[in-house]
């Protein structure tokens, strides 16, 4: 698909309010209505667009906790990824899980009640992973800045 100046537009104005109304997407980007629908209806149906959320105060429903975890596992056991990637899916505290390159293996970002609940995640549930050699945590004081769910759309 062949990304134009107004599809950039709508990605951008989505991106900032996923609950635009057609009609208002159209008159920020110029379109009429019909046009406007085609184009966001195209930029979903080839993956641009991946779905429409709402974004959560963590804090504030009682998730205070957040980490940033660094985990290294024996990769000399038999499907140590694939079990680990099995695993990891399951638990509810892992927000986001990554493959790195570097000292660990894995950067997992996890969001827990409390600093209680947190240490009973690493303690019960991560340490006895298969495989688990090395559990790194950082615990974040203030987040500074949160745009992991958006994209730099300047173009």
């Amino acid at each position: 698909m062949q990304i134009d100046a107004i599809d950039w537009r709508i990605l951008a104005a989505l991106q900032q309010n996923g609950r635009l109304s057609n009609q208002d997407l159209a008159d920020k980007v110029a379109l009429s209505p019909s046009a406007c629908l085609r184009r966001v209806r195209a930029l979903e149906e080839n993956g641009l667009i991946r779905g429409y959320r709402a974004e959560l105060d963590a804090a504030r429903l009682g998730c205070e906790l957040e980490a940033i975890v660094h985990v290294g596992l024996d990769q000399s056991r038999q499907d140590w990824h694939e079990e680990f990637l099995e695993q990891v899916d399951a638990l509810e505290e892992v927000a986001a899980a990554y493959i790195v390159a570097g000292p660990c293996n894995y950067v997992l970002h996890v969001r827990c009640r409390n600093l209680a609940a947190f240490s009973d995640f690493v303690v019960e549930k991560l340490n006895k992973l298969p495989g688990m050699r090395d559990i790194c945590s950082y615990i974040v004081m203030r987040k500074l800045k949160d745009k992991l769910g958006q994209l730099p759309l300047g173009h």
